[in-house]
């Protein structure tokens, strides 16, 4: 791939981060690949400027993340209407969305120059929160939205609608709808199923529900879901990817979507979702 650019985002918290970031960067440039530094890479290497996210996102061909999972969220909902290139570096512990182990960063690359590469396209939930009649926050996120109750309510209710059409009224913690891709996530410690991220589908997972015959609940990807808050409770909350939280009241309903955009993660033919299942859960060698 002749890339135009390279988008940089880190992690600082990663001890490898500074040292890792100083040597790709200047791979690149001895390459002539232009790189684009966001603010905190630039800090982190004492450069000058750095790029807002946004700009980043308008003038990165690529996104590279040296970091983990939760870097990789923030990469996917940059790279947005562009649905640009991921190639995500680990440098915590395994992750399901990174790629690359840090050893394995310069073949990577080479790689992706040379064009040995895949796109895996990973489907995004794209959420609009509606409050007498107006949207009040919208977003897009590639893991889940999570409607929680707050610290001191005991329970909330939610009112779930699919299609248009009343599904039930669920008491409890909250609710988590997911992508494919955030069924290894949150769902998962709730109890959600794994889905293979090839399958279109979003999941329904309600968190400590008080009616125990509430189950996990997998819906086509082109369903709507409408998830309506009709208990009086401070502190509600709508959170995205786990990182944007949206204040919600009575009345208030969430509807969600699969986007129009996907994520579009770079991968190489031999790598295996099954494979990284096996080792993040611990399964066994069969």
């Amino acid at each position: 791939m002749k890339s135009k650019s390279i988008g940089i985002l880190a992690k600082p918290k990663f001890p490898e981060v500074k040292s890792t970031l100083h040597d790709v960067v200047a791979w690149l440039r001895a390459r002539s690949i232009d790189v684009l530094l966001g603010t905190t890479s630039a800090t982190l290497l004492g450069e000058q400027g750095g790029y807002q996210n946004t700009q980043l996102a308008d003038k990165s061909d690529v996104f590279l993340v040296l970091g983990g999972d939760g870097t990789m969220l923030n990469a996917a909902r940059l790279s947005g209407e562009r649905s640009i290139p991921i190639l995500g570096v680990n440098m915590g512990g395994l992750g399901f969305l990174t790629e690359v182990r840090l050893e394995n960063l310069y073949p990577s690359l080479e790689r992706v120059f040379a064009n040995d590469f895949v796109l895996d396209e990973r489907l995004m939930l794209r959420t609009h929160i509606h409050r007498h009649g107006e949207t009040v926050a919208q977003g897009v996120v590639l893991n889940d939205v999570v409607i929680s109750k707050g610290t001191l309510a005991r329970m909330i209710e939610l009112k779930i609608a699919i299609q248009g059409r009343f599904v039930t009224n669920l008491r409890g913690d909250g609710l988590i709808v997911s992508s494919p891709t955030g069924s290894t996530a949150y769902s998962l410690s709730a109890g959600g199923p794994i889905i293979d991220p090839a399958v279109q589908s979003l999941i329904l997972t309600p968190i400590c529900p008080h009616t125990l015959t509430h189950r996990p609940l997998i819906v086509p990807g082109n369903a709507e879901i409408d998830v309506t808050l009709t208990s009086k409770d401070d502190g509600a909350m709508a959170t995205l990817d786990g990182q944007v939280g949206v204040a919600i009241t009575q009345g208030d309903t969430i509807v969600i979507q699969t986007s129009e955009h996907r994520t579009r993660l770079i991968r190489f033919p031999e790598s295996n979702y099954y494979d990284v299942l096996r080792e993040k859960l611990k399964w066994g060698d069969g």
